[in-house]
């Protein structure tokens, strides 16, 4: 396997290729974080190595937009769970992106699978979260799942490309949370082995479960594919501005469904309406940054779009039963 970035010494990728050519079998968790300098960015890159098992997270800081060539190619047979947070990712010759914000899939790549793409960034932030497994590892863990685990396994099990999910599927709140809690783990050794491979199938879990609601819908109000498509849509476009999101006849408009049949199909299809789903998004952000540490309350308020740090302070509170400063001062 060789993995490669435009601008970047490929030193760094070594572990990557070499540990599931040659050292996935071991039982001890691998684990690298380096910070990498590249001439229009700064990146700050973790890894975990386990029971042929990968898990990455990089987040990207660059001095203005940037587009950036990648290439891949792939000489054993791997399974890749890919949560893109913040940029785009394009294959090659694809006008359309492979992926963009707050969006996630899995895909099968058998042996001898060459790809070539561009990372592509529309602001100055990108960050990715990726969950890889050799195939043997994949198909012991998923075994007896549901429908759409069944299907993709077959692909995988006769070295089918595959995906999970037909259209990538929106990152939800807990998935943050999982993330935060993968980055953020205190754990060492054995113990943080375990928890890591708990926090892996957690993930399966949720993503198996989201697919599995778009080939199993039962609906009163969500009568055609066409108001399906619109309807998550209109959940995927709220994510991308959450600080400042469009009022339900605005939203109606942009997603091209009429504004009645947006509000009862929102919350049929996801239970809860759209206000509801930003509040409760949110907080979980909000939440998410208070245990990091990152940022004070304030700015965290800010950045969310809340009129008032008090008004984000007792919204806090009502949900999570505690004030932000104190859930701080907790940690």
């Amino acid at each position: 396997m060789s993995f490669s970035i435009q601008g970047f010494n490929n030193d760094y990728f070594q572990p990557l290729n070499n540990y599931f050519l040659n050292g996935f079998e071991k039982n001890e968790l691998v684990e690298k974080s380096t910070r990498v300098y590249h001439p229009n960015a700064t990146i700050d890159f973790a890894e975990w190595y386990f029971q042929n098992i990968r898990m990455s997270y990089s987040d990207w800081q660059y001095k203005e937009p940037a587009s950036l060539t990648w290439n891949s190619n792939v000489n054993i047979e791997l399974v890749t769970f890919q949560i893109n947070l913040k940029g785009s990712i394009f294959i090659d010759g694809a006008d359309s992106p492979l992926m963009n914000n707050y969006q996630h899939n899995l895909f099968y790549s058998p042996a001898g699978a060459i790809d070539t793409g561009i990372l592509k960034s529309s602001g100055v932030k990108s960050t990715m979260f990726f969950l890889q497994f050799t195939k043997e590892a994949f198909l012991q863990l998923t075994q007896d799942g549901n429908r759409v685990l069944e299907e993709f396994n077959k692909n995988v099990i006769q070295n089918r490309p595959a995906m999970l999910s037909a259209r990538n599927l929106t990152v939800e709140a807990g998935m943050l949370n999982i993330i935060n809690n993968v980055v953020q783990c205190s754990y060492s050794g054995g113990m943080k082995k375990i928890f890591l491979l708990s926090k892996a199938m957690e993930l399966l879990v949720l993503q198996a479960e989201a697919a599995n609601v778009l080939i199993e819908p039962s609906y009163k109000y969500i009568r055609s594919k066409h108001d399906a498509e619109c309807i998550r849509y209109a959940r995927e476009y709220v994510m991308t501005c959450l600080d400042n999101p469009p009022g339900l006849q605005e939203l109606a408009k942009i997603v091209g469904i009429n504004e009645y049949k947006l509000k009862r199909g929102f919350k049929e299809m996801f239970g809860t309406t759209v206000f509801g789903f930003v509040a409760d998004t949110r907080l979980d952000i909000a939440k998410n940054e208070l245990e990091c540490k990152a940022k004070k309350a304030s700015e965290i308020a800010t950045e969310l779009g809340y009129a008032s740090v008090q008004h984000f302070s007792n919204a806090f509170k009502k949900k999570f039963g505690v004030s932000p400063r104190k859930f701080d001062s907790r940690q």
